[in-house]
């Protein structure tokens, strides 16, 4: 069984959908994640095929990307220019260095 850090539903569900009013941000993130945690690796996947997956239009599912990495809650990079995109998902609020401030 896949699990996700209470974090993602508690809170970065409310922030992202909520205050930035970016839910395909949310389900971009979430699909992301669980496509990570089974492989165990980043995720290579072109928008196309993200947004038929997870039910929304590939320039929804592009605009979330841009946001989710201005947010740093994904890095995303590419080979070349006409490569297919690799996602890793970023979890911020895991890292050490930012607790008690």
């Amino acid at each position: 069984m896949l699990a996700f850090d209470d974090y993602v539903t508690d809170v970065l569900m409310r922030d992202l959908v909520g205050h930035d009013r970016r839910p395909v941000a949310f389900l971009v993130y979430l699909w992301l994640a669980a496509a990570q945690a089974r492989s165990g690796k980043p995720v290579q996947v072109s928008f196309q095929e993200m947004a038929e997956s997870i039910g929304v239009s590939k320039s929804s599912a592009q605009a979330a990307v841009r946001w989710l990495v201005r947010r740093k809650l994904l890095a995303a990079s590419k080979a070349n220019a006409t490569a297919i995109p690799c996602y890793k998902v970023m979890t911020p609020w895991k890292d050490g260095s930012r607790r008690g401030r």
